[in-house]
């Protein structure tokens, strides 16, 4: 099966110029969205909507956002990191926050990698490229899931 990436992200732009950095990389890789911190739960965790989901089949990467409805996006990598299903899939933290508190928060609670987003489409699109090598190609990660 292929390495999906599972990008929480509640900004419809963010997620697009993500898409398009992913693409422009030649990065084809399934993306799932979750656009908001309960249905990123319920997807990881096979619950609500995702009920039928096959949890076998995680996913590769996450991109997990900061600032998202219902739960945040720490306490979305608290319950990652809490659960033997996912505590040891790869999280980067990609986000706008500028934050000290927010990238203490991140690596306390098991981030991988802590990435602020570009405001220039340009070094976006390198961030994504280098991201995608990395976590999709160079890195190993343990088999997980059933």
């Amino acid at each position: 099966m292929d390495k999906i990436i599972l990008l929480i992200e509640d900004n419809r732009d963010d997620e697009a110029l993500t898409r398009r950095a992913l693409k422009k990389n030649n990065i084809g890789n399934e993306v799932v969205v979750a656009r908001d911190g309960a249905e990123a739960l319920d997807f990881l965790f096979g619950m609500g909507s995702h009920a039928e989901r096959d949890l076998s089949y995680m996913p590769h990467l996450v991109l997990l956002d900061l600032k998202l409805p219902k739960v945040g996006g720490i306490e979305v990598l608290r319950r990652m990191r809490a659960d033997e299903r996912t505590k040891l899939l790869p999280v980067v933290i990609l986000t706008s926050s500028k934050e000290q508190q927010d990238l203490m928060n991140g690596y306390g609670y098991g981030a991988n990698s802590y990435i602020r987003k570009p405001v220039d489409f340009a070094q976006f699109i390198e961030a994504v490229r280098q991201l995608g090598l990395y976590w999709l190609v160079l890195n190993e990660t343990p088999q997980t899931g059933a």
